[in-house]
């Protein structure tokens, strides 16, 4: 797959960044953290919702792999880890080089528990005979 990117261009910063080395957005005020994957973090100019635009914006499709989770944080779904409705907490990995615990309402974590089981029941086949046909 080709390398798609993100450009932003917010105040007096610009970034160019490779939207598979996202990790998570998290909102900070009227900033916005980009965290990546290789532990880089830059701050932008705009609140969460702004970058929420950003991104359908310049990414079209491929915006679906983020995914705004509570009010604070867009992640990106390639990366979850792990989801602990209990604990609040989600834990975003590539399984190697880092991971990053973020704290998460327990309504943001139901529906994201529930996107990722909506999404697993539609392309896992019910039993072994759907495979045969």
């Amino acid at each position: 797959m080709a390398q798609k990117f993100l450009y932003i261009n917010s105040c007096d910063e610009f970034f160019r960044v490779d939207i598979s080395r996202i990790v998570y957005f998290e909102a900070e005020g009227n900033y916005t953290n980009i965290i990546l994957s290789n532990k880089l973090k830059g701050i932008v100019c705009m609140n969460l919702s702004q970058m929420q635009t950003v991104l359908s914006d310049n990414l079209k499709e491929a915006a679906s792999i983020f995914a705004r989770v509570g009010k604070s944080h867009i992640i990106n779904l390639n990366y979850v880890y792990h989801i602990s409705i209990l604990r609040q907490r989600l834990t975003l990995s590539d399984g190697i080089n880092f991971e990053y615990a973020l704290s998460v309402s327990k309504e943001a974590l139901k529906k994201l528990r529930e996107l990722f089981i909506s999404g697993l029941s539609s392309q896992i086949p019910l039993n072994e005979s759907e495979n045969e046909q």
